[in-house]
């Protein structure tokens, strides 16, 4: 199976084929390598990834969540949050996990020191939608879609960036699905999704990923 990689726009940037990590800090350098080739700097675009598919060994699986985790950092580049999400100028951009956390320490160590914005970044786990308070950018774990609901009905929570990969996910009015095809992490946006919580997605992003929903091309 080919090694974990992201595809880039005009360009192919190969994260290495390595051994374990032997200690933290050297996990953690691999993972910032993987989130700045999330993002290609020339024309800054955010394109799809190659990763293993299901069934892959538990290390393979482990590379592709951290590609993931990667793009939920990159995310808040390339989306604009009405300026009530942001109660001051000291407000940081949260990335929340809801249910549970495929992505082990590797989200934490990514955004670890990061800054978008002049805005720090920060990350939350939730058991519960009803949980969630000032987050940004939601990833919604496998069971938990139904409580899209609970997000759309608070005016306190609607300006969320939601995440998911559940096969109905996008269809329950989740924004951003990561679906896998032909062993390619793609992005499905749900654009009228984000115009109802108030979000603006860049055409950058938007031009790399599949649109559907009420926005998408008939």
């Amino acid at each position: 199976m080919a090694p974990v990689e992201p595809a880039l726009s005009g360009a192919r940037c190969r994260i290495g084929r390595r051994g374990p990590c032997r200690d933290g800090r050297a996990r953690s350098g691999s993972l910032r390598v993987a989130a700045g080739r999330a993002v290609c700097i020339v024309g800054v675009v955010l394109a799809p990834a190659l990763v293993p598919v299901a069934g892959a060994p538990k290390g393979r699986l482990t590379r592709e969540y951290d590609l993931k985790a990667a793009f939920l950092f990159n995310f808040a580049q390339f989306v604009e949050w009405p300026k009530e999400a942001f109660p001051d100028e000291r407000t940081p951009i949260t990335i929340g996990v809801l249910g549970d956390d495929p992505f082990g320490a590797s989200l934490d160590e990514i955004v670890k020191g990061e800054a978008v914005r002049n805005r720090t970044i920060v990350v939350r786990r939730y058991r519960a939608a009803r949980e969630i308070d000032g987050c940004h950018i939601l990833f919604v774990g496998k069971g938990h879609g139904a409580e899209l609901d609970v997000l759309r009905s608070s005016p306190a929570r609607r300006s969320v960036l939601t995440v998911g990969e559940s096969e109905d996910f996008t269809a329950a009015s989740g924004i951003v699905r990561f679906v896998v095809v032909e062993n390619r992490v793609r992005l499905r946006i749900d654009v009228a999704a984000a115009k109802a919580a108030g979000l603006t997605i860049s055409s950058k992003l938007l031009r790399q990923a599949e649109i559907v929903g009420a926005g998408a091309v008939r």
